[in-house]
């Protein structure tokens, strides 16, 4: 038969455990594990005033931002009410059934005042990096890096054209947060200063972000993401937040591997990218830094008429000259010149030239030069570092450093499919760089919990 009507029923007292309510296998129990916060407290003391009003705990703040940025809940209004209604998160907050949840503004404020003031969200992260490294997740030795665009929350309605763009017209004074950050940031190398090249729209909203169609697709607006993992277990080491153009995200790679040099002491073997960092002053430099370049180069010597190309050419670097396949010498100088304008150009690129008699008689002069008198080659400031590359991906090594860079583009697709950051919430350089640090200290946490989970007890009757 039917049993009776289920009603609530008010009762005087209630004997009642959050502990006994989140499930043993529950992904906040392994993350729990791993959170720590002891010394926020600490980091934070030299901000807050020693008078007035109580503020809001920052560990609850930062636990409930964790679980945001760990679950994919991008909203901080819709967090504090998840974290209302759901046992577990109460739990991870350590927030009683009683106890009030704080108002989704009082984000906004420590997030523009004290935690940028203090670099609260750097310091989490390299704490959770830390974690990793104690726990044996991280070598060091093979490094990979990768940039991912972010869209930015910015329209293209509300935007200018490069040449009604004016940044001398702007009032620091009345300007929006975003702009002026866009202000602060004209000089660093990550945003105004990565290249002379204006954008073709600028948008007013978020001036810092850069306008793209890299996807091939429509344009918009983004910033781009940069990691440096480590390809051991796929641990984030470091993140950057900078324009998405591809002199930037070769630059932030030098500030990400010097921040980890400074601050864990790693000294990797080998860097890991793609071709947009196989650049000669980018691989110059991990050379010069005894880091091996595991790059493809992006060499753009190649013919296409058949003729011989650069590669065809043997180099001399003890008689600093070119052997051409008939055995022909190319030579920069052929005689001391004491006019200091007949010598090199001072553009990083040397010129080397065969005889004119020589080549006129050679035999091989149509695979060579049909349409010259004489063969010309150019070297470029930092082809050693270059032959270094090119020899390096001839190996084993290489072809197994290719298949473990595949591991950043899975991060950058845990990011976007799994925590739902595929398009900006904050703007300005800050507002990026916050969001790319909770992620990726999100993605570190979730690592951990997954390769060390929490014990499983049996429920007690």
């Amino acid at each position: 038969m039917m049993g009776p009507r289920q009603e609530a029923q008010a009762a005087l007292f209630y004997e009642f455990s959050l502990d006994d309510h989140v499930p043993q296998d529950h992904l906040l129990r392994s993350i729990d594990r791993f959170v720590d916060l002891d010394g926020i407290r600490t980091h934070l003391a030299h901000f807050y005033s020693h008078t007035g009003r109580p503020s809001t705990d920052p560990e609850l703040l930062i636990r409930m931002l964790i679980v945001g940025y760990c679950f994919g809940i991008r909203s901080e209004r819709r967090l504090c009410e998840e974290v209302h209604l759901n046992l577990a998160y109460r739990w991870f907050c350590r927030l009683d059934l009683a106890d009030r949840v704080p108002d989704h503004s009082t984000f906004s404020k420590n997030r523009h005042g004290r935690f940028r003031e203090s670099e609260l969200l750097r310091h989490l992260f390299e704490t959770t990096v830390a974690r990793c490294i104690a726990e044996g997740l991280v070598s060091g030795q093979r490094l990979a890096v990768d940039a991912s665009l972010i869209e930015a929350d910015a329209n293209r309605q509300y935007s200018a054209p490069k040449e009604d763009w004016d940044v001398a017209r702007i009032d620091a004074d009345a300007a929006p947060r975003a702009v002026r950050e866009y202000l602060d940031t004209l000089d660093e190398a990550a945003f105004g200063a990565a290249t002379p090249v204006e954008p073709k729209f600028t948008s007013y909203s978020d001036p810092a972000s850069q306008w793209t169609a890299a996807r091939k697709g429509p344009a918009f607006f983004a910033y781009s993401d940069n990691y440096l993992i480590d390809t051991d277990h796929g641990v984030i080491l470091d993140v950057e937040a900078t324009r998405s153009i591809r002199q930037a995200e070769v630059g932030s790679t030098k500030t990400m591997l010097n921040r980890v040099r400074e601050k864990f002491e790693l000294r990797p073997e080998r860097l890991i990218a793609d071709t947009a960092y196989g650049s000669g002053p980018m691989l110059g430099w991990l050379v010069d830094e005894k880091i091996a370049p595991h790059i493809p180069v992006i060499d753009k010597a190649g013919r296409t008429d058949g003729t011989w190309s650069r590669a065809d050419f043997e180099w001399d670097a003890e008689n600093n000259q070119y052997i051409c396949p008939e055995g022909e010498a190319l030579k920069q100088f052929r005689r001391n010149y004491s006019d200091p304008n007949r010598g090199p150009t001072g553009k990083g690129v040397a010129k080397y030239q065969a005889l004119k008699n020589t080549c006129q008689t050679c035999p091989s002069k149509p695979k060579c030069c049909p349409n010259a008198d004489a063969r010309k080659i150019t070297r470029e400031q930092h082809e050693d570092a270059r032959d270094i590359a090119r020899a390096i991906a001839k190996t084993p090594q290489y072809k197994i450093s290719m298949k473990l860079r595949k591991k950043v583009e899975m991060l950058f697709a845990h990011l976007k499919r799994i925590l739902g950051l595929g398009r900006l919430r904050l703007r300005g350089p800050c507002g990026a760089n916050d969001e790319f640090l909770l992620a990726a200290t999100a993605q570190n946490l979730r690592k951990l919990a997954k390769l060390f989970p929490a014990p499983q007890h049996s429920r007690k009757a």
